[in-house]
């Protein structure tokens, strides 16, 4: 490719990690119950499904040792789910097929598959899909409990709102904490020497890169779980003492050690540092169309394939004048990723080559072709707003008091369902 038709070769950094690559099935598990909770059995093809999940997500090697080593938690995790199933069950509240399709949906969408891309992974890894599916239902069946239990604590009064945004208000310039968690419970005591060595164990795996959200969402009982462990922007004082305590020595995206809380285990890690009510930022809308190559781009030698992708994008960037001209062409472009990406934060895009070429186009004007290896993107700025992030909306507000809420009411209802129910466990050794 001569110097003049290479465009602008840049990662395009506006797009989602995908999931890690499938690993190879392991034979096949006899499938023996495991458990029995309250009538309803746990079998150890359940346990198998559920660890293949979490080491595909992980990325870790399906090998016996992997495995072997999130048996205890993974049993332990499917016998809380299936009581706080059998309590979503009898109290009426319904899930749908269509709400877990739903969720199914949007995780293709955060990862850039097309429709159907995540069950042909998950079959392709030796994961049955139904073992993501029992995950999901359950998870959006415990928060509908949830906010069912709160009932009329589920909508904050406009009292109870301003009083949150005036005690934040009253915070300025002190310092907050961008935080995810991850909690672990310990009912029992006795069980506590085990859960303390899984609890290291998974500490273990996100020093080595194991993304936070993957471990959180499959492991983690607080309400957070849903949201990858994210708790947002908080202070000091509204964690537990020694969470705060460490929170505030941390630097950012470090992972904490163990720290003993109330009811179990918290691992926390610092995602940015800010002061309150102080975070100016440049937050864009944006459109893209992405030219897929059909093989890895090799700059010196292009295939006609890919020159005439390049040809299409140059006609794009030089004839696009709306945000709607370039979603037109993103969908007859043969891409599956989203013309929208999101709102974006200039000071957070990344290399500096596409910060700086992002931040120099006019609302309205196409990008240049930005090349990567694996096809081109054309760009353009629909908006562009300076804004304080920091700044408590009443719908933040609103969210916060909730999410403390809901925390409180999950955890003190597991359990007790804990307390009530009759769980046999067999030993099959």
């Amino acid at each position: 490719m001569r110097p003049q038709a290479r465009a602008l070769l840049l990662a395009t950094a506006l797009l989602a990690t995908p999931l890690a690559a499938p690993h190879p099935a392991a034979a096949q598990e006899v499938n023996r119950i495991v458990a029995v909770v309250n009538g309803d059995i746990v079998t150890s093809a359940d346990i198998e499904g559920r660890r293949r999940l979490f080491a595909l997500n992980a990325g870790l090697p399906v090998s016996p040792e992997v495995l072997n080593r999130l048996t205890p938690q993974v049993t332990r995790l499917l016998v809380d789910e299936r009581l706080r199933m059998q309590e979503v069950q009898r109290r009426r509240i319904p899930v749908t097929d269509q709400d877990v399709a739903g969720a199914i949906a949007e995780l293709e969408r955060r990862n850039g598959l097309p429709a159907g891309g995540l069950v042909a992974q998950l079959r392709r890894a030796g994961v049955e899909p139904r073992v993501l599916y029992d995950q999901i239902r359950a998870q959006i069946g415990w928060a509908r409990l949830i906010r069912a239990l709160l009932g009329p604590q589920a909508n904050p009064g406009e009292a109870e709102v301003a009083e949150y945004i005036a005690s934040q208000q009253a915070r300025t310039g002190q310092p907050e904490y961008l935080v995810s968690e991850i909690f672990i419970p310990v009912d029992d005591p006795a069980e506590e020497p085990e859960v303390r060595g899984f609890v290291d164990d998974i500490i273990a795996q996100l020093r080595r890169g194991v993304p936070f959200p993957i471990i959180a969402s499959q492991f983690s009982q607080a309400q957070t779980a849903l949201q990858g462990g994210d708790l947002g922007w908080v202070g000091p004082e509204a964690l537990d003492a020694e969470v705060g305590r460490i929170v505030t020595q941390m630097p950012p995206g470090a992972v904490s050690n163990a720290i003993r809380v109330p009811g179990g285990f918290q691992i926390v890690t610092l995602r940015q540092k800010r002061e309150v009510g102080r975070d100016e930022a440049t937050m864009l809308t944006l459109r893209q169309a992405f030219f897929p190559f059909t093989a890895t781009l090799n700059p010196d030698a292009p295939t006609p394939q890919q020159v005439q992708q390049l040809q299409r994008a140059r006609a794009l960037s030089a004839s696009a004048r709306s945000c709607e001209a370039i979603e037109a062409a993103a969908r007859t472009s043969g891409s599956d990723r989203p013309a929208d990406p999101g709102p974006v934060r200039l000071e957070g895009l990344s290399p500096p080559p596409l910060r700086q070429l992002i931040g120099g186009l006019q609302p309205g004007r196409a990008s240049q072709p930005i090349v990567a290896p694996d096809g081109i993107a054309v760009v353009m700025v629909c908006s562009r707003e300076r804004v304080n992030q920091a700044e408590v909306t009443p719908q933040i507000a609103r969210a916060a008091i909730v999410r403390d809420r809901a925390e409180l009411v999950s955890r003190q209802t597991q359990r007790e369902l804990r307390r009530r129910a009759q769980i046999e466990m067999r030993n099959n050794s």
